[in-house]
């Protein structure tokens, strides 16, 4: 069951999917629909998930669910992976690499596998300053306290 993202607590558990392109406006869009459908439908053991998503920057999809209300099973976890996997083939794009590593370099939004991003760090091309986004964070609070951190703070400053 859909809800508001701000309805859920800050111990809700989250997933982050991020594109290795921008979408579109129209891209966007469309995924929003498609995904408030898929959450209207989403649950575990039979019982309605309480879950909500964001999209953020034309690049990342935040699933959301209230671990209160029911947790996510191993079968609403591999029904969301089904569902991300589905927007992967509708729109060319990979969401599911976690070897990838997006970042801020000014006001654009940067998409390096790891590889590059190791050369850059070593070409200080990035810099423990630099804006990462940490999307091997957990819940709601992590993601409003951490996800967007200078890369000192988060899993890549041991690059540097």
């Amino acid at each position: 069951m859909y809800v508001p993202f701000e309805n859920l607590p800050e111990d809700s558990r989250i997933w982050i999917y991020q594109s290795n392109r921008k979408f579109s406006d129209a891209e966007f869009s469309e995924i929003e629909k498609d995904l408030e459908l898929f959450l209207n439908g989403w649950a575990a053991h039979g019982t309605s998930l309480e879950a909500s998503y964001q999209l953020k920057y034309n690049r990342f999809i935040i699933i959301a669910v209230n671990q209160e209300v029911q947790a996510a099973t191993g079968c609403s976890i591999d029904a969301s992976v089904a569902f991300i996997q589905s927007l992967e083939q509708k729109y060319g794009v990979d969401l599911l690499d976690k070897m990838n590593v997006t970042f801020k370099l000014g006001e654009h939004i940067a998409h390096k596998p790891l590889l590059d991003f190791k050369k850059m760090v070593k070409d200080k091309a990035v810099t423990e300053n630099t804006i990462v986004f940490n999307n091997l964070i957990n819940t709601i609070q992590e993601y409003n306290e951490s996800w967007e951190v200078p890369a000192a703070d988060s899993w890549h400053s041991r690059f540097f």
